[in-house]
């Protein structure tokens, strides 16, 4: 045979071999040669947004319940996701924000208690657009509480707290300082850069410096992206810096139209100012949606107990005779608690500082999703032989009590409270969180028949002081033991309060520890009356429900609270920074309503200290599912 020349099989590998260059090189060409043109060959931008849903200022919103930020809350999680940003205009839909890293800037001037996030000064709407969540508005004068307070840091305050609340003062406790003065110096050139380039594009014979000022836009636009920080620069940086001097110099040469630039920079300058106010809204989302949300390992806990309930059938959890749980002459807590290690602390904290804990009972109202995985905890873990009776709520109302339609458990409801000055309008605004009783607390009465008195405990409050000074209250022919909050009266609120009769004076109460006269309840027919008023609200949804709990709450326990000593329970340690620590520590019981909950990452790290030390923490599923609140 034949053999075939060399040079008619050379060719076929060098065509190959043309191709496999091609095809490194194109792609590599393409990346280094693209350029963003959003900044270049455009004058205008799509503005960037979330679409939040509005609302009224003056109607309020249950933030969650007392425990829901770690509890198993399905209706703020609910509302969080319908309140997340659902859409993004950039050109195109579903693109996120430029990809441009957003930079920490140095840390601002903040004031003393309570710390202040001064964010650039935004419109003050009317009705405050995109927040995460609702806001009751009271006006009232109350006293500058920093003298030194500037009136535009005092207009920034107000902004910030209203739209984005308790993740103001968040985001400046965990503020992080990052070395990025270069990563700025490169910034402001591509920012005047950008200015310029329009009209220099324009101008006859300057073709050159077009090119060139486009070229160094983009090689900026490319080091800026992937750098952060002043580490992140490459070592050439100081060469394109100067590079992009020397073109601003020649571009500010130019004859140009000052308009033209002016308008420009407007542009760039709006661009900017609605970029920084969407990641404020992302990341005060973000920051709303975890604290009403379970965290996985949380989660994890809960179903490891529930699946060890129904592993272990010989398990007697009903130690105790049912007896014990009906007897008057004991002191009964209820705790409706969704939140397993909440309920532990709670009890935990009364038992160690109660001088009689066998003499204590607890009653735990909890949902069908967590009553086994409750029932297991409590059944293998001892309080000082305090007797624990889990009871599941959903069960309990729909054999006993079906004509209550409200079947659901629902804990303690928070509303976020707006107080300023009208007279003052420059006088520091404040921001408080309203606890009060949520639906599922005005059935209490009928479960508990047997039952002459209790204390309704939230699940988020820490109990440091023997509480029997409770059942040795004479409080006459009132209902309610709370403290009042009177930084609220009804004659404040009420567009929220219909057309019901009320005093307009009377002052808002807390719950968080309430002393209850069932005999009381029963007489002045409060169940009865709460239902009459419930009729009465459009409940077109699980959320306007919530809304209810607000003035039905007030209504109901109208001329019926007994106001306890304020220094008996302290609160706003969910999203106060400033609470003298001597307070907290002489304090019978520390109340934990706001967003910032113990068991929570974002809790306030100054506060956690009162509730880790009452968390249990010689138990393996903990371990199992890394639970270290």
């Amino acid at each position: 045979m034949k053999a075939t020349p060399p040079q008619r099989r050379r060719g076929p590998r060098l065509v190959l071999l043309a191709l496999v260059l091609c095809s490194l090189l194109v792609p590599l060409a393409f990346l280094f040669d693209r350029a963003p043109s959003g900044y270049v060959t455009t004058d205008e931008r799509r503005r960037q947004e979330v679409v939040f849903h509005s609302f009224d200022p003056v109607v309020p919103i249950g933030v969650g319940g007392g425990g829901g930020g770690g509890a198993v809350d399905p209706v703020p999680v609910k509302r969080a996701i319908q309140d997340a940003p659902r859409k993004i205009s950039n050109g195109s839909s579903g693109v996120p924000p430029p990809q441009h890293k957003q930079i920490d800037r140095p840390p601002l001037a903040v004031s003393t208690k309570p710390k202040v996030l001064l964010v650039p000064r935004t419109e003050p709407p009317k009705a405050v657009k995109g927040s995460t969540q609702r806001t009751i508005e009271v006006s009232k004068d109350i006293k500058r509480q920093k003298k030194g307070l500037k009136a535009d840091e005092v207009e920034n305050l107000k902004a910030c707290q209203l739209e984005f609340g308790s993740y103001c003062l968040w985001s400046t406790e965990y503020k992080v300082i990052m070395k990025d003065s270069v990563v700025k110096r490169l910034k402001d050139q591509l920012f005047l850069a950008r200015s310029y380039y329009p009209s220099i594009a324009k101008l006859q014979g300057q073709e050159a410096l077009t090119q060139e000022m486009k070229q160094n836009i983009q090689d900026h636009e490319r080091v800026l992206s992937a750098a952060a920080v002043d580490a992140d620069l490459p070592s050439f940086i100081n060469k394109k810096i100067e590079q992009m001097e020397r073109t601003i110099a020649r571009a500010k040469s130019c004859t140009v139209e000052c308009h033209n630039v002016v308008r420009k920079l407007r542009q760039i300058l709006d661009m900017t100012d609605d970029e920084a106010h969407f990641h404020m809204k992302q990341s005060a989302f973000l920051y709303n949606l975890g604290s009403q949300t379970l965290p996985k390992t949380h989660h994890c806990f809960s179903m490891r107990l529930t699946l060890e309930y129904f592993k272990s059938p010989s398990l007697d959890s009903d130690f105790y005779p049912a007896r014990k749980f009906n007897t008057p002459n004991h002191r009964h807590y209820v705790i409706l608690s969704k939140n397993v290690l909440a309920a532990s602390v709670v009890i935990n904290s009364t038992v160690i500082n109660s001088k009689e804990p066998a003499n204590n009972v607890f009653h735990i109202l909890t949902d069908a999703q967590n009553f086994y995985g409750m029932k297991y905890w409590f059944a293998r873990n001892s309080y000082k032989k305090a007797p624990i009776h889990v009871v599941n709520y959903e069960e309990m109302i729909l054999d006993k009590l079906p004509k209550f339609i409200t079947r659901e458990l629902y804990l303690s409801e928070e509303f976020r409270v707006l107080i300023r000055s009208t007279e003052r309008p420059t006088d520091q605004t404040r921001i408080e969180y309203l606890s009060l009783f949520s639906h599922s607390h005005f059935f209490i009465p009928e479960i508990f028949k047997d039952l002459k008195k209790v204390v309704v405990l939230d699940d988020d409050v820490v109990v440091q002081r023997d509480l029997s000074f409770l059942w040795k209250l004479d409080m006459g022919d009132k209902v309610n033991g709370a403290v009042e909050f009177c930084g609220v009266r009804l004659g404040q609120v009420r567009n929220l309060l219909g057309k019901t009769k009320y005093d307009p004076k009377s002052c808002a109460w807390m719950s968080g520890v309430n002393v209850i006269n069932l005999d009381k309840w029963r007489k002045h027919k409060v169940t009865e009356n709460y239902l009459l008023l419930l009729k009465q609200v459009k409940k077109k949804d699980e959320v306007s429900l919530r809304e209810a709990a607000f003035s039905l709450s007030l209504l109901s326990f109208q001329n019926l609270i007994y106001p306890l000593d304020g220094r008996s329970t302290l609160s706003g340690l969910g999203y106060d920074y400033g609470i003298d620590p001597e307070v907290a520590q002489s304090s019978a019981a520390l109340h934990y309503n706001g967003n910032m909950k113990p068991w929570l990452e974002l809790g306030i790290p100054d506060y956690k200290k009162y509730w880790r030390r009452f968390l249990t923490r010689e138990d393996r599923f903990m371990d199992e599912c890394n639970v270290n609140p």
